[in-house]
């Protein structure tokens, strides 16, 4: 499993969807994943400890796991179907694991309230991960078998896929070359419409 942090939250200027941007620790590459507003919110208010007055949705849920004797262990981005992401959430009740399927959005706004650790599956980070060439700065996705990137997210696109990537888009220019290897955890949070589903950015 490859340990990721939370690196970023953004927001697409063209469609205002958000996309939370994962990045895998001491390493140069990333998973970006859009969420709904509701999740962005849910994730962006314990980031950045802003006190609410009654517990929210992944609030209860975390005080029920752990009124019921358990204990969130880890999440992982456990898979990608159909340009869809799954994560599993890993509870430990006594001497019992149960893993819980969830989407990515809700298990990320447990782990920052369990503080646990987040994992990638490796298949998903050779599928939908991200790095930035320092040379050209350009994105490029995925990798073949032998570790090599497989295609450059970039180069003429349609309206459709300028919206899509842009929030992305919008991440890697802010991205300063020079301070690559800079631990992530900043938070950049904006207001804005629901998307549909957990869903990449960019992917295979």
């Amino acid at each position: 499993m490859m340990e990721l942090v939370i690196d970023s939250i953004r927001v697409s200027l063209l469609n205002h969807q958000r996309v939370v941007i994962l990045k895998q620790r001491e390493v140069d590459r990333y998973l970006p994943i859009w969420i709904g507003p509701p999740e962005a919110d849910a994730i962006a208010v314990r980031l950045q400890e802003v006190s609410v007055p009654r517990p929210l949705t992944h609030d209860l849920l975390h005080n029920s796991i752990k009124d019921l004797g358990g204990v969130i262990d880890h999440i992982i981005m456990s898979s990608m179907e159909n340009d869809t992401y799954y994560a599993t959430i890993v509870v430990r009740q006594g001497d019992k694991t149960v893993e819980i399927d969830a989407r990515p959005s809700d298990a990320l706004a447990l782990a920052v309230r369990a503080s646990v650790q987040i994992f990638a599956a490796p298949e998903v980070m050779k599928k939908c991960g991200v790095r930035l060439d320092r040379d050209s700065g350009l994105a490029v996705v995925g990798e073949d078998e032998m570790g090599v990137p497989t295609r450059e997210a970039s180069g003429p696109v349609g309206e459709e896929e300028r919206e899509k990537l842009s929030a992305f888009a919008d991440f890697i220019e802010s991205l300063d070359l020079g301070d690559m290897d800079a631990p992530g955890g900043s938070t950049d949070h904006l207001g804005g419409d629901k998307p549909d589903g957990d869903e990449p950015v960019v992917g295979g």
